[in-house]
């Protein structure tokens, strides 16, 4: 009986797709928010376990100077715009920030072999800074390297998982 209930909730969870410059928030039990193929993007999963809300973005560039008219239209497309809108739409449903958790992947080397652009690495110190100034602790990373990942976030359990290269999963 228990693994057919088991079989019965894996299946009947409601997987909510996070796309590209994207975020997603939710106080449902039943949602995994999940973003693909993350490279020099960068996914921020963050989750309030008293409450059981969590959120999702996948930002693409550090700093939204690089194009203010998209900024504004799409906030979550840039580090500085995406994470504070991130916090505060999981606020909206409960959440607070002494109590939410961090879990970071992606900021990949990915098709920049001459490491010209870095903009993985650029992500990743856009995103530090933003943390350190808002007195944010990161809890869980992956980033770096060169390699694709894919990340999910379980809003009942909290649980975040990074798929990498060749299908190896990761808890955070």
């Amino acid at each position: 009986m228990l693994r057919e209930a088991l079989i019965y909730k894996i299946v009947f969870m409601s997987k909510i797709v996070v796309g590209i410059s994207d975020i997603k928030t939710s106080g449902n039990g039943e949602d995994v928010l999940i973003t693909y193929a993350l490279g020099s993007c960068i996914a921020v999963a963050v989750y309030d376990f008293t409450v059981k809300v969590g959120g999702l973005l996948h930002f693409m560039l550090p700093d939204s100077s690089l194009d203010p008219q998209r900024a504004k239209t799409t906030p979550a497309m840039f580090a500085d715009t995406g994470i504070p809108l991130l916090f505060k739409s999981c606020y909206t449903l409960g959440a607070q920030k002494k109590r939410m958790k961090v879990k970071i992947a992606g900021g990949a080397n990915i098709l920049d072999n001459s490491n010209h652009f870095r903009i993985g690495q650029k992500n990743i110190t856009a995103l530090r800074k933003i943390f350190w100034r808002n007195n944010v602790l990161i809890d869980g990373e992956d980033i770096g390297k060169d390699s694709h990942r894919t990340v999910q976030l379980n809003i009942a359990t909290g649980e975040v998982i990074v798929r990498g290269p060749n299908g190896i999963l990761r808890k955070l």
